[in-house]
């Protein structure tokens, strides 16, 4: 059966009351799973939940990203306590190793893949970290703890001499019990601390999150809203490349490259902080809007401001296009080959930096989007530079998006009342971040609370490509291949 078949058979059950996505049988989970890899599809997300109590029956849920949509499925799992296991996906997805491992360290579900490690339990009787053995062959051992505010996490390198023959990561530390936490506040609430499961990704989540409730409650929403949500969201893509440009630089040893865009992000944080009343936008979007209106005053001056932003931005890109060193050290450091990035089924930035054309804002639009696309930015090299050239162009790119918004921002309200939700209703968002795309999978709970809510970073596919990049390259190119990916500690550490 072909993926979009399944997408079809999706969709009739989707208009169904409490409604989660395709429920299959163990048979049929796997088949869909094949399909959508033969048909080029991305696994967005695995999750697991079960009900109150060790013996409850559980259920594990698939998330796919297909040409056709997106498409959800779910198969039950009888009460087994520890022992229940599922069909694994590792070998039709990569990614979905790690995300098999988290679900039975939380529910007691288990794949039946051969990686039964924990992920989030850090047993004291250590890790079991796979060894390279061979001649001149040994361990260097970096973190948990790292210098700075580095968030903790493990990487485990083999090497001989500087050269790095394996790399394994280790996370889980950062582990917050949050979909735990999200139970516990009310479903007009839970946008806040969405906002927070990965902290430079706050309008991504935000909006994940109060997508997946308005369309579960039938929530229509002002065109001014959805125009300054799109903003507010192309901000942190602006925010968040004009920090990593710097730190590439510095860590390329170009210091005044940190110095510049720590300035230039600065200055655009404090206009965001005038505008909206927040630097980072932590609390932007919310159930049926936006917190706060955009005055004209506070459109004129974030206008200037993106322009002045994109005038230095360019001035600064020449130097970096000049600079040998800036080239030596970025040019085939950390290569992602496009057929490997489509076979680890890469996310977000990196992915297009690897030739793949993945945009969520451009394959699957939401409002205004489908009004304004974004231009796609990709690039085939797959190394440090091509992902600098993309974060460049989508720098470039954000501001003209805008500059557009800005110019034409719809009139009339900017928040609508939410509505609250039926207790069983379901519902997805999915937002293209900065990062990546991020996904939240939501069902409401009796009396306007949450029954579950699963939110996903894309940095649980972008993580593994981290490990292959690095390999044939130096220790000490492995902060600069890192930075280059600049992928989030927090997000796969629910």
């Amino acid at each position: 059966m072909p993926a979009n078949r399944w997408w079809m058979r999706a969709r009739e059950v989707a208009g169904a009351p409490k409604a989660r996505g395709l429920a299959l049988s163990q048979e049929e989970w796997t088949q869909a799973a094949q399909d959508v890899a033969a048909a080029g599809g991305r696994l967005l997300a695995l999750w697991a939940a079960r009900d109150e109590g060790e013996q409850s029956s559980a259920t594990i849920y698939a998330a796919y990203w297909i040409e056709a949509g997106l498409l959800l499925t779910e198969l039950a799992i009888a009460p087994q306590g520890a022992d229940a296991r599922y069909p694994g996906l590792a070998a039709l997805f990569p990614s979905a190793s790690r995300m098999q491992r988290a679900a039975f360290d939380l529910y007691g579900v288990r794949a039946t893949d051969p990686d039964q490690r924990p992920w989030l339990r850090h047993e004291p009787q250590g890790y079991d970290f796979l060894p390279v053995l061979g001649e001149g062959v040994h361990e260097i051992a970096v973190g948990p703890v790292h210098a700075g505010t580095i968030e903790p996490g493990h990487f485990r390198f083999s090497v001989v001499g500087e050269k790095v023959l394996r790399l394994e990561e280790r996370f889980g530390y950062a582990h917050k019990g949050i979909e735990k936490r999200f139970t516990q506040v009310p479903i007009l609430q839970g946008h806040r601390l969405a906002a927070r499961v990965s902290g430079d990704s706050a309008v991504a989540f935000s909006w994940a999150y109060c997508q997946a409730l308005e369309g579960m409650a039938g929530c229509p929403l002002p065109d001014r809203a959805i125009w300054l949500r799109a903003l507010c969201l192309e901000l942190e893509r602006l925010a968040n490349h004009l920090g990593d440009l710097g730190a590439l630089g510095n860590d390329a040893g170009f210091a005044f490259a940190l110095a510049q865009f720590s300035r230039i992000k600065e200055e655009l944080l404090r206009e965001i902080e005038r505008a909206f009343g927040q630097r980072y936008l932590f609390d932007a979007i919310v159930p049926g809007g936006t917190r706060t209106d955009l005055s004209e005053q506070a459109a004129a001056a974030l206008t200037a401001r993106i322009a002045s932003v994109m005038g230095e931005v360019k001035e600064l890109r020449a130097i970096f296009d000049e600079h040998s060193g800036l080239r030596d050290r970025f040019t085939s450091a950390g290569i992602l080959s496009p057929a490997l990035a489509t076979r680890l089924g890469v996310l977000g930035l990196a992915a297009r930096a690897s030739g793949q054309r993945l945009d969520a804002r451009v394959d699957l639009p939401c409002r205004p989007y489908d009004e304004l696309p974004p231009t796609k930015v990709v690039r085939t090299e797959g190394d440090v530079a091509a992902r600098v050239a993309v974060r460049f162009d989508e720098l470039a790119e954000s501001c003209r998006l805008m500059r557009l918004m800005l110019a034409t921002l719809p009139a009339g309200a900017h928040v609508t009342a939410a509505r609250m939700p039926e207790s069983g209703a379901f519902g997805v968002g999915f937002i293209e971040g900065w990062r990546g795309p991020v996904f939240v999978a939501l069902e409401a709970g009796p009396g306007g609370s949450i029954r579950r809510c699963h939110p996903h970073d894309p940095s649980w596919q972008n993580w593994p490509a981290i490990e292959h990049a690095i390999l044939g390259n130096i220790v000490p190119d492995f902060p600069l291949i890192n930075k280059s990916f600049n992928l989030s500690y927090s997000g796969p550490d629910l």
